[in-house]
């Protein structure tokens, strides 16, 4: 009993630990890979990289990057995903839904649902595109 709250008062700090990545704890425990070309953003789980889309550009006036990923998982549910992971990475909502601002930089998500797969999940393609704000 004692074991299970206390594996239960600990669960935030383990899922904030996985998320961020930071430290042994968080490095032994991450399981998804994080998104091309941006250290800190994890890959949301069922999504995969398309790593022949990715980009990365430094320029004297910021850096540019684009990265797309795609899997069998809803829209909505990248959306949710990211709506409350990003802030945890200090991110804050900029003109949109899926867009967000941090140190002078906007990191826009476009999502778009193609077709199910054969099993009836639905799939979605996600662009990913950081540049200066």
């Amino acid at each position: 009993m004692i074991a299970r709250f206390v594996l239960l008062a600990l669960r935030p700090v383990l899922v904030l630990a996985m998320v961020l990545g930071g430290g042994a704890l968080g490095g032994a425990l991450a399981a998804e890979p994080f998104v091309e070309g941006f250290a800190e953003l994890p890959l949301m789980p069922g999504l995969t990289a398309v790593k022949e889309e990715s980009l990365t550009f430094d320029k004297p006036a910021g850096r540019i990057v684009e990265a797309v990923a795609r899997g069998a998982v809803s829209a909505e549910a990248v959306r949710a995903f990211y709506r409350e992971t990003v802030p945890q990475l200090g991110w804050h909502q900029g003109a949109g839904d899926d867009r967000y601002l941090r140190d002078g930089e906007a990191l826009h998500l476009e999502i778009h649902s193609t077709h199910s797969d054969g099993a009836g999940r639905p799939q979605v393609l996600v662009r990913f595109s950081l540049s200066p704000e």
